[in-house]
């Protein structure tokens, strides 16, 4: 397997038509390539779609109150009602799978912009009235000071803790942030931090242009009472918030007097089972990526198949008298099977190589011209590197297969009679 006058019969029948060699290992470049680029394709818009999701807790979903669809105990149809706060205490109690179930309300956005200001400076931005768990669902990193605590929920506290776009909008840049008062619809609160989401792909400037506060706070300030607007609900790591889903929603409706049947009086956006939607969009494009690659590469491997016969034509008078001199049939077909698979992975690796480089070109693209909507990062894993591997190993036996048995066939006899 190793003998070096073996490797040296093998470059030398390689090297006897290089234009033929080359145009032979170029399908099996040309396959592996595709295969290898189409999958760090697919990645790239998996990495794009799937930013949309921001670092938010996948296994979360969204519930909102909504008008009912059907009469119940007397009340009637296109009724609306609001979640409560003792319906959080009721959620955690019934259902202990929830591992995290933040009340929310909220200023501006949809709402309506309202004003913010500082000093002269003045600025519309959303705000949201939040518990301290909210923070572990949706991460951010926090520059400066801290995000919201329970003792800022149980005292009232009027703090904030403002996104960068805010602090860029009503600070000068080095102007110190930690202590200082912004008023927000007439009520001034004391800012003890600053943050910044951790994922950059999502929504940045809503995200940078927030301002969080406690919930009792912005409940209290802005005449909110008891009222939730809406509810993050987060599963235990083991649970899926999908199977958690019908449980929660009996229980609100029966809380409200709402009809079991009615789907229609509570809205949520269930980002688990949308994520689930999109890896297995993803699992089909890969297979499909493996699926055509694997065609091209098949083309290739049939190109070099086709060629080996030709040598083994254009040899058999060699073979006849390697076979004559006592060689076995093993070491004629082991000869054949290297040739083919020495030209497999070279031109294969070549492949990869090439693959790579335009990999690197895209994201240094990327990085200069910036993100690109719903695709970021192509790349591929040493899984799929290691993969390939193992499928131009294979292809290449495959590719020698046939004209390596061609070779065994012949008798020393007969070959020694062609001219």
């Amino acid at each position: 397997m190793f003998s070096r006058d073996r490797w040296d019969e093998i470059l030398e029948a390689l090297n006897a038509n290089k234009f033929r060699t080359l145009l032979t290992a170029f399908g099996v470049f040309w396959g592996i390539t595709i295969l290898v680029l189409l999958l760090a394709l697919t990645n790239g818009l998996k990495n794009g779609v799937t930013a949309d999701f921001g670092d938010f807790a996948t296994n979360s979903m969204f519930m909102w109150s909504q008008g009912t669809s059907k009469p119940y105990k007397g009340l009637p149809k296109g009724r609306y009602f609001n979640f409560k706060i003792d319906d959080v205490a009721a959620l955690k109690t019934a259902v202990p799978n929830l591992k995290y179930v933040s009340p929310r309300n909220q200023l501006g956005g949809f709402n309506g912009a309202n004003n913010v200001t500082r000093g002269t400076k003045t600025g519309a931005f959303e705000i949201y009235g939040d518990y301290p768990e909210y923070i572990k669902q949706q991460p951010m990193d926090i520059l400066q000071g801290r995000f919201l605590s329970y003792s800022d929920i149980n005292a009232k506290r009027k703090i904030c803790v403002i996104g960068t776009g805010v602090l860029n909008s009503l600070y000068d840049k080095g102007e110190p942030v930690l202590g200082t008062y912004i008023k927000i619809n007439g009520v001034n609160f004391m800012v003890v931090g600053s943050f910044k989401m951790s994922n950059s792909q999502g929504d940045e400037e809503q995200d940078a242009n927030t301002i969080y506060m406690p919930f009792t706070t912005f409940s209290q300030a802005f005449n909110r009472g008891d009222t939730v607007g809406w509810m993050a609900l987060t599963a235990q790591d083991h649970v899926s918030i999908t199977t958690l889903k019908p449980q929660v929603f009996n229980i609100m409706k029966a809380r409200h007097k709402v009809d079991p049947t009615d789907d229609r009086a509570i809205g949520h956006f269930d980002l688990s089972e949308q994520f689930g939607r999109v890896n297995g969009l993803f699992s089909i494009l890969s297979f499909v990526g493996y699926f055509v690659g694997a065609l091209v590469l098949m083309s290739g491997i049939i190109g070099i198949s086709n060629i080996m016969l030709i040598v083994v034509k254009e040899r058999t008078k060699e073979i006849g008298v390697r076979r004559a001199l006592g060689a076995s049939p093993w070491a004629i077909k082991s000869q054949i099977l290297q040739e083919s698979l020495m030209l497999t992975i070279l031109a294969g690796m070549v492949g990869i190589s090439f693959a790579a480089f335009i990999i690197w070109g895209m994201n240094i693209l990327l990085d200069y011209y910036g993100p690109v909507d719903n695709f970021a990062n192509p790349s591929v894993s040493m899984q799929v590197i290691f993969t390939a591997l193992i499928i131009l190993i294979v292809s290449g036996v495959l590719a020698g297969l046939i004209p390596a048995n061609s070779a065994t066939k012949m008798k020393p006899v007969d070959a020694l009679r062609i001219d």
